[in-house]
């Protein structure tokens, strides 16, 4: 596999708050502080900012791994789903119709 890729993370280096900018500048080969103040434009302007932020926050995986915090939550939710239902099926395959006597 190449490794060469460029791959869209959260970086530690240059990380103020959770990293998202200086991963979206390193990304895109920009400074991360011409991201921040792009940022910081949209939120005075609509409050855009603010949920790109977030959304960029939730959505683009940490430096060094390889799931985002939404994959991570949906996983989680599906092997307590499995767990509870004490198989391998969807909880919603127990509902089905039963034969009246």
């Amino acid at each position: 596999m190449n490794d060469n890729i460029k791959q869209l993370r959260r970086t530690h280096d240059g990380r103020i708050i959770a990293g998202v900018c200086s991963g979206v500048g390193e990304y895109l080969g920009v400074d991360a502080n011409l991201v921040r103040i792009a940022l910081a434009v949209a939120t005075l302007f609509g409050g855009v900012g603010v949920g790109l932020y977030a959304i960029g926050w939730l959505l683009m995986p940490e430096q060094g791994r390889d799931t985002s915090i939404v994959q991570d939550m949906l996983a989680k939710q599906q092997a307590k789903s499995t767990w509870q239902t004490g198989t391998d099926r969807p909880a919603s395959w127990d509902d089905e119709q039963k034969p009246q006597q």
